[in-house]
């Protein structure tokens, strides 16, 4: 059993390395190190959690932490990088819901402390918590309880978006926006249920106002991301794990332990920071993509596009890249469901190897998850000072002779700037139109995945590279010079 010294030292250099492992993450060469500035903090959270003051029950919690490591690394060393969106979100659902179990249990432990108090037990007869408890003043207690209330509906709200999230990232649950009669004003009527039954816990009620409260918020979570279409999926992830984080820092308070308190807060102002990030990006109102999509609605019919799509065999393609002298690649989820990276990546080192510039342009919002695109990049061994922002490579385009758009679709729209009716409308795009020659790598003639039309397909300097985006590109190697 270790020391109290010992752990509020160890929750120090834990969150230290936590503090370095967000700032690596910043920049693409140091995140590799940065990540593991994350694990160490991680690893030592746990281990002087585990055998600090007033802990017990190992015999069945190191079979827990053995189970669950174990599974972690079979899933992690299973999931396939299209697939890591989904996985996030799987991770956020956990943390919510593990909020409401020790929220729960804290009250249940507040009231057997209070019971046993009545009764004149002894506080040798607590556990370490029950102990905690037992030493708060009447104020005290007030304040844990608006702790377990903040964890429970937090909590509840992140882990049916979450699965919500989950289920429309996987294409299990249908990604256009879907909201029962009522829509918002279920969501309202059932947060206004929610405090007054907050109010209710902590003027005294039984324990069924807080099972309660956690039904209203789980519909609450599940009706919320049901009513937020793919096209915003980007900043509902990133919005869930703010939330998971706020959910860890109210059971941080709860238990008295400093260091879920930070690791929480880290996590939950990261993840707001994000989120608004990506609304910017996409010119989203953040309380409005927050709310479900409240205040979102079209003002108009989105313009008719007129023209046709024409298609193009590798041979067009190639001779086109052959004779260029920039080239602009733009990846997407398309990309990355074809695992296209590696093709790509070998496509780039012929084209540089022939005195090409080229380059690729990343949109903030590009995939399902922010970053999503650097990471696929990297992991093809791109190299980082060709891989640039939207804000950096967008002005470039006129002078760019080839673009290639391998499965993008919303981020390359022209109707974001065109169309003030379009869904879009107003968000920032890569403009690959001024590119003397475009080039669409894309399955087939549908709408993607936000179910949004693009006029770029039917313009006069784009060609559509039909097929599956590995085997095109693929396609193109053996026909370079």
């Amino acid at each position: 059993m270790l020391g109290q010294g010992f752990v509020s030292a160890a929750a120090i250099a834990a969150s230290v390395l936590f503090i370095l492992s967000l700032g690596g993450l910043s920049n693409q060469e140091k995140a590799k190190r940065a990540v593991w500035y994350g694990i160490v903090g991680m690893a030592v959270a746990v281990f002087f959690t585990a055998f600090g003051p007033g802990i017990g029950g190992y015999w069945w919690m190191i079979p827990m932490i053995i189970i669950g490591s174990v599974i972690g690394w079979y899933v992690a060393s299973r999931v396939a990088m299209t697939e890591m969106p989904q996985l996030v979100a799987a991770l956020h659902s956990f943390v919510g819901l593990a909020a409401v179990f020790v929220a729960w249990n804290a009250d249940l432990e507040r009231r057997r402390v209070l019971a046993a108090q009545a009764l004149g037990a002894g506080q040798q007869e607590f556990s370490a918590f029950a102990a905690l408890v037992a030493t708060k003043a009447p104020d005290e207690l007030m304040f844990l309880q608006i702790e377990v209330v903040f964890a429970i509906f937090i909590g509840a709200v992140t882990f049916t978006g979450s699965v919500i999230a989950f289920g429309k990232l996987a294409g299990k649950v249908d990604g256009k926006p879907n909201q029962l009669p009522g829509g918002h004003m279920l969501n309202a009527g059932a947060a206004a249920l929610s405090l007054v039954l907050a109010i209710a816990y902590i003027s005294g009620a039984g324990f069924w106002t807080l099972l309660i409260l956690a039904l209203l918020a789980f519909f609450i979570g599940w009706h919320l991301i049901m009513g937020i279409g793919g096209a915003d999926m980007p900043v509902v992830v990133s919005m869930l794990n703010s939330y998971s984080g706020w959910a860890a820092a109210a059971i941080g308070f709860t238990l008295s332990n400093d260091l879920l308190i930070v690791t929480g807060a880290l996590v939950g102002s990261s993840g707001a920071i994000l989120s608004y990030i990506m609304c910017k990006a996409m010119n989203r109102n953040f309380v409005s993509v927050i709310l479900g999509g409240f205040g979102g609605v079209q003002s108009g019919v989105a313009a008719e596009i007129e023209g046709e799509q024409v298609a193009i065999d590798a041979g067009g393609v190639a001779s086109s890249l052959n004779n260029a002298n920039s080239v602009v690649i733009v990846p997407g989820y398309g990309m990355a469901v074809a695992q296209a990276q590696g093709a790509v990546s070998e496509l780039v080192r012929k084209l540089r190897a022939a005195g090409k510039e080229v380059r690729f342009a990343i949109h903030p919002v590009a995939g399902r998850l922010p970053g999503h695109m650097n990471v696929l990049l990297a992991e093809a061994r791109v190299p980082y000072d060709i891989v640039l922002e939207m804000d950096e490579i967008n002005d470039d385009f006129p002078k760019t002779d080839v673009a290639i758009v391998i499965g993008s679709n919303d981020i390359v729209n022209p109707a974001a700037q065109d169309d003030p009716n379009s869904p879009i409308a107003g968000m920032p795009v890569l403009e690959v139109w001024k590119s003397s020659v475009v080039f669409v790598c894309k399955r087939g003639q549908g709408t993607g995945y936000s179910g949004i039309e693009n006029p770029l397909f039917y313009k006069e300097n784009t060609r559509m590279f039909y097929g599956d985006a590995r085997e095109s590109i693929d396609s193109l190697l053996s026909l370079i010079d």
